[in-house]
């Protein structure tokens, strides 16, 4: 086989459980003359690193010609398209992932949303074999997962390295994080956006520019987020009832937990614990 035929070695998790940070998909590919993705919108963060060849990424009315040695951000929610060059088409490693953790830690990289690129990226050859080394942990059970997420915590800090300071001393960023810890830790409770800011030393109206400025949403959306997250997985993995799991998740109402999941989830908490119990058995 020639170097020039294309390939794709590529896993996706089935299972999201884990919330602060869990890869959902990873990969190596040799892209055919002019293959593109896009226009599309992905739900969770992926960073691709080039290993050879070139192509263009387009995002917000923006398009970057890269090569070999760069690297490009897709972010959540954003419109992109990606196409391999028809002479020198592409060859990448890819991780896609989310999570609580995501944005604070990509906030210290070069990676910004105005400038979702990387040209000629640091200690190359070490960030291919991380996510060389993510792909060959993939596998469904819980101890892949957490396995996974262990090398994607050393990739994100191999970027984090090698960025050019941007914003390690960032303030609103550490006060952000230290929200997030908080939450972490306490979400079971029924803390309030208030609880927090008097925690992180901040008025109300400082934390909400905050976390505007580093995850584009507010503290409420983000708590609330955070519990609907640990929600989702109570109800797939426990037989706890709906009201157990509203308390466990900081809700002192099941009602408004009920309307709340509703909402955001478009179903009940029932018929989303129903849709996973069918997923599974269908998977048997």
């Amino acid at each position: 086989m020639e170097k020039t035929d294309s390939y794709k070695n590529s896993y996706k998790t089935t299972r999201r459980e884990l919330v602060s940070l869990q890869v959902y998909n990873v990969g190596i590919e040799k892209c055919s003359a002019s293959h593109t993705w896009g226009p599309g919108v992905r739900d969770h963060y992926l960073i691709h690193v080039i290993i050879r060849g070139k192509g263009r990424y387009r995002y917000d009315h923006k398009e970057y010609t890269l090569s070999a040695g760069d690297a490009f951000l897709v972010y959540p929610g954003s419109l992109v398209t990606y196409e391999a060059d028809a002479k020198e088409p592409w060859e990448y490693a890819w991780v896609g992932f989310n999570g609580s953790d995501a944005a604070v830690i990509l906030e210290a990289t070069d990676f910004t949303r105005s400038e979702p690129v990387i040209y000629h990226v640091p200690l190359q050859e070490q960030l291919q074999q991380q996510i060389r080394r993510i792909y060959e942990a993939s596998g469904n059970d819980f101890n892949h997962s957490v396995e996974m997420t262990g090398h994607l915590y050393t990739l994100l800090s191999t970027f984090m390295h090698c960025s050019m300071g941007r914003s390690m001393t960032n303030t609103g960023q550490s006060y952000v994080q230290k929200s997030i810890e908080y939450i972490s830790a306490n979400y079971s409770y029924p803390i309030t956006v208030e609880d927090i800011a008097a925690y992180v030393g901040l008025s109300r109206s400082q934390l909400f520019r905050s976390f505007r400025s580093v995850l584009s949403q507010s503290p409420k959306e983000y708590l609330t987020e955070f519990r609907l997250r640990q929600a989702s997985y109570l109800l797939e993995s426990t037989n706890l009832s709906i009201t157990a799991i509203a308390n466990s998740v900081g809700f002192d109402n099941s009602l408004y937990f009920s309307k709340t999941f509703h909402r955001q989830r478009n179903m009940t908490p029932s018929d989303y614990r129903l849709r996973k119990q069918e997923g599974k058995n269908n998977e048997k």
